[in-house]
């Protein structure tokens, strides 16, 4: 019975000084993100790695996201004689939910492994060791700017997600099942509102805010050993996943 609470005190100073130390880690990040000399040329590279290469992903599972959603709802709605509706539920969807979430899976996949891995591969080499020797701030260097340029990529991400999904939709419900193109963007029209865009661009941007400081901080204090490197890698994915849909959750309930 006492090695059972020796062992449960201990794994909870874990997750309290592992959370902690995220914390501070992302303030610290916050902090020299904003104090100059601001890295420009850095920033805009990040972009370019987070949201350029990440285009063909998100645009893919954009297109067949909508065209899922399109089949679907139809034959749910069909049931009751509201084929009208498509649109609305399809947009309504995308904007809401299943454009932010999915297009911040995808950057998770294709961009936040690739960063902790990148981080961790530097912690192994001694590279960050090496920036700290140079009196250059590791973090004002390496994590600040990534998470400034997903600041700004990760909302493009999403609105290009869900206007590649919403004209997916449009493909299946006109050309294979015959819906009219009238009703389809007539109900899109009367649904969708201000709070609908605005509530998807909080999310994107917290998205990004979390993939980014996941991704880095795990990657930033990896073990230096190629099996820590894997480890950071996997547990970054993992955890921006579960981050996101659990701040999906508390997002949505305040904004509704």
């Amino acid at each position: 019975m006492l090695s059972l609470l020796v062992q449960t005190g201990r794994f909870s100073l874990r997750v309290v000084h592992g959370m902690g130390g995220m914390f501070l880690f992302l303030l610290s990040a916050l902090f020299l993100a904003f104090r100059r000399p601001a890295k420009i040329g850095l920033i805009l590279y990040h972009i370019k790695t987070i949201g350029v290469d990440s285009l063909s992903v998100v645009f893919l599972s954009g297109f067949f996201t909508g065209m899922v959603m399109r089949f679907q709802g139809y034959y749910s709605l069909r049931q009751f004689n509201a084929e009208s509706w498509l649109g609305s539920a399809t947009a309504l969807g995308l904007l809401r939910e299943l454009g932010p979430v999915l297009a911040a899976f995808m950057v998770t996949g294709r961009t936040g492994s690739a960063m902790a891995a990148e981080l961790g591969t530097m912690r192994a080499t001694e590279q960050i060791d090496a920036l700290d020797s140079m009196a250059i701030d590791p973090i004002k260097y390496l994590v600040s700017p990534r998470i400034m340029a997903s600041l700004i990529a990760m909302p493009l991400l999403t609105a290009i997600f869900d206007v590649v999904g919403i004209y997916g939709a449009y493909l299946v419900g006109v050309g294979l099942l015959g819906v009219s193109s009238g009703s389809y963007f007539s109900g899109m029209e009367s649904s969708v509102v201000f709070r609908d865009v605005y509530s998807g661009f909080i999310k994107s941007v917290s998205f990004g805010l979390i993939i980014t400081w996941v991704c880095c901080y795990k990657g930033f204090h990896a073990p230096p050993m190629a099996t820590g490197v894997s480890r950071a890698t996997t547990e970054s994915v993992v955890l921006s996943f579960i981050l996101i849909l659990v701040w999906d959750y508390f997002l949505t309930s305040v904004m509704l």
